[in-house]
């Protein structure tokens, strides 16, 4: 915790010089109504949160940044310039960006529509960067703003903030009402904002869990002030704290100090879980004016606790993840009971040893293993904060309940689920927990879908259910019954399979036009390390990130950057602002390339936008279409790039094949464009600040010529030589 006349993160001086975001002392009125009372903070640079109980003054606070309420008194200064007597149009076009609590679409506008309307030329945000963040939003983009669900408004909104490219975003509750898997989008996107640096965030959130996720520090209003700034790590931890400033914490419903005495009254409990009555004399805190609590308030505001059965789970030893241990079946009883006792049944007579976990937040009694009240525990505010008595908010927790329990387990040989759309999106988070390797299998009815929202990076089995999830008939006892039968399959032969040599794994990115490059690596490297080889998809590039960040691999030969063209162009193997970043973290050597930067891949040819027809083709099979890059977009591509290697601390050696980035980057075919690669490689070297650690290297040979790979293997072990890369253990 620190002095409110400290700085947020980042310190008082933003970029410039002068703190991205000021406020001082400032009073706001509605009438006699003192809405803002001497507020005071400062966002130097990243991201701050704001938090607080309703009509606390967070919206009032952010209208009166944007000009949208007169201020009495008191001072708004935004990169050293103030605010005052500025109309909300002006202070938009100082840099300021607004996504506003409510969204405020325009009904008669199309996704597209609203996007374009505010879309500036030249910005690093861009409408398809805008559709690869939210790959929902490219799905509706003809459709109106009134036929959009809360959460595709809710993307649209801070879509259409993003594309003012401001330098200073200001954010009114983000992620009110929106489902489990758009809330973990915002956040992630806020992480990667904060990250990045570009843009500086604002963001008032109600969500205690977000709000100290994407910020390293969170301001606390009460009563129109704000009563102080502190540690978003500290308050995150500190569930009294939250109880007492913010009305969450171990239980919203439960005021009993933590360690005091509970009292029972009237007879004794019959049997081992019979329910307990628990009375409390002062279910409020009292002061020396309280008058003496009425016996019906003491018996109103007593608890009644049925303690859990001793679950037949936890009393099974754990073993080491993944090679024994239990197949989780998870789902929500209440609902898909008889259809997840169905495939509990069939593993248990496959000799697979199961439990039930049950995600209902019905209520209702549970005959699971694992009862929605154990898994609710895990919630950052306990079960309070998953049984809400609001099915939105209590899925919402109990998503983010079981991602927690999953993380928790040591125990898990598989998981297996169940469910249409919502119950899809409830478990896909914690399935994506588990490492590469342990089965993970959901029936769905989105399964013939696109899927990648729930699966993502991971190595999650979707199988479609055809008919619906909904009892035991002709269909879904087939379709139920094969996925109960994979899943023993799966566990039975991970048990059996031996375990993974004792090398270090190295992951490479690789496409079909660079496969001759990538495919020279390995056969010098395979000897002495695992090769892990991931199709520069989007998704591949991710799932190699993501093994990096979970050190997973001890090293990386990231010689295929071409997600990079999809994104800066909007193409469908597209990776998003967060790509490298695994890398910038890790710390360790990156070795990289041009891999591919010349094409961006678009579905069968009459799905490439409108607004490329007559720009260079190349047809790599019926489904798959090549777009020639321009200059434009590689000195795009060349400046993205070069800040991520700019943020790199290790040893960094990037290589520029000058005889072109790609098989059809040569002299002679269909790609070979001299002036467009000139524009990458000079950018980058106009971009990097290249020291003796970090070094773009030009390399007079294609990407794919035996000479350029010799050298990307010389450079490997050059730098490997210096440190032991550790073994990777089965």
């Amino acid at each position: 915790m620190r002095n409110l006349g400290q700085t947020s993160r980042g310190g008082a001086q933003g970029r410039g010089g002068a703190p991205a975001l000021e406020v001082r002392d400032l009073n706001v009125y509605y009438g006699h109504s003192h809405a803002l009372q001497g507020v005071s903070l400062t966002l130097g640079h990243g991201v701050l949160s704001v938090v607080g109980r309703n009509g606390m003054g967070k919206t009032t606070l952010c209208n009166a940044i944007m000009g949208l309420v007169p201020v009495r008194s008191g001072t708004v200064s935004f990169g050293g310039q103030n605010l005052a007597g500025l109309t909300p149009s002006e202070i938009a076009r100082m840099g300021i960006g607004y996504v506003p609590q409510g969204r405020r679409l325009w009904k008669s506008l199309t996704v597209d529509e609203h996007l374009k309307l505010v879309a500036q030329k030249g910005g690093a945000w861009t409408p398809e960067r805008i559709y690869s963040v939210f790959p929902r939003l490219a799905e509706r983009k003809s459709n109106g703003g009134a036929q959009l669900s809360g959460g595709e408004q809710q993307m649209l909104a801070i879509g259409r903030a993003l594309l003012l490219n401001p330098r200073l975003l200001v954010m009114d509750e983000p992620t009110e009402g929106l489902a489990p898997v758009i809330v973990q989008q915002v956040a992630d996107m806020l992480i990667r904002l904060g990250q990045e640096g570009d843009i500086d965030v604002l963001v008032i959130e109600q969500n205690i869990g977000v709000a100290c996720s994407v910020a390293a520090e969170v301001a606390i209003m009460v009563n129109g002030r704000v009563d102080r700034i502190m540690d978003a790590g500290v308050l995150a931890a500190d569930r009294d704290l939250q109880q007492a400033l913010l009305g969450v914490g171990r239980h919203a419903h439960d005021e009993t100090p933590e360690g005091a005495p509970a009292t029972t009254v009237g007879p004794e409990p019959q049997g081992e879980n019979a329910p307990i009555r628990i009375y409390l004399s002062n279910p409020k805190v009292p002061t020396r004016w309280t008058p003496p609590v009425p016996v019906r308030v003491i018996e109103q505001a007593a608890r009644t606790v049925t303690p859990e059965p001793t679950s037949s789970v936890t009393a099974m030893p754990r073993v080491e993840t993944g090679r024994a241990g239990l197949v989780y079946v998870c789902g929500t009883l209440d609902t898909k009971g008889e259809e997840l006792r169905f495939m509990r049944d069939i593993l248990k007579a496959q000799g697979i040893r199961v439990a039930l976990a049950d995600l209902s937040t019905s209520g209702k009694p549970s005959g699971a293993d694992v009862p929605p009240t154990a898994i609710a525990g895990f919630h950052p505010r306990g079960a309070s904060g998953v049984f809400t008595g609001d099915r939105g908010s209590a899925v919402a927790g109990m998503t983010e309940a079981f991602e927690r329990w999953v993380r928790s387990r040591t125990d898990i040989a598989g998981l297996l689920a169940a469910g249409g759309s919502g119950g899809t999106a409830l478990v896909a988070p914690g399935f994506r927990v588990p490492p590469v390797g342990v089965p993970k299998l959901i029936v769905s009815t989105v399964a013939s879908g696109n899927v990648g929202q729930y699966v993502g990076a991971a190595d999650i089995t979707m199988m479609h259910s055809v008919a619906d999830v909904q009892g035991i008939n002709a269909i879904t006892r087939d379709v139920l019954g094969n996925a109960a039968h994979a899943m023993a399959g799966m566990v039975r032969a991970r048990v059996a399979m031996p375990p993974a040599l004792d090398r270090p794994a190295i992951g490479l990115t690789m496409f079909g036009v660079t496969t001759p490059c990538v495919q020279a690596v390995v056969g010098e490297l395979e000897d002495e390390y695992d090769c892990l080889v991931f199709h520069a998809t989007g998704t591949g590039g991710r799932a190699m990130e993501q093994l990096l960040s979970s050190r997973k691999l001890a090293a990386v030969l990231d010689l295929t950057t071409t997600e990079v063209c999809d994104m800066v162009a909007g193409g469908v193997f597209a990776a998003d602002a967060s790509r490298f970043d695994a890398m910038i973290e890790h710390g360790g050597a990156y070795i990289g390339a041009c891999g591919a930067l010349d094409m961006v891949n678009f579905n069968a040819p009459e799905t490439v936008p409108e607004r490329y027809r007559g720009r260079l083709f190349y047809q790599h099979n019926p489904q798959i279409t090549l777009m020639r890059t321009t200059v434009e977009e590689n000195i795009e591509m060349g400046r993205f790039i070069g800040e991520k290697l700019n943020r790199m601390n290790g040893i960094v050696r990037f290589f520029l094949p000058e005889g072109g980035v790609s098989a059809l980057d040569a002299p002679g075919q269909p790609f070979w464009d001299p002036a467009a690669d000139k524009a990458l490689f000079s950018t980058l070297e106009d971009t990097v600040r290249q020291t003796s650690a970090r070094q773009l290297i030009r390399v007079p040979h294609n990407i794919n010529d035996p000479a350029f790979s010799a050298l990307v293997v010389q450079t490997f072990r050059a730098l490997h030589a210096r440190t032991q890369i550790p073994t990777r253990r089965a």
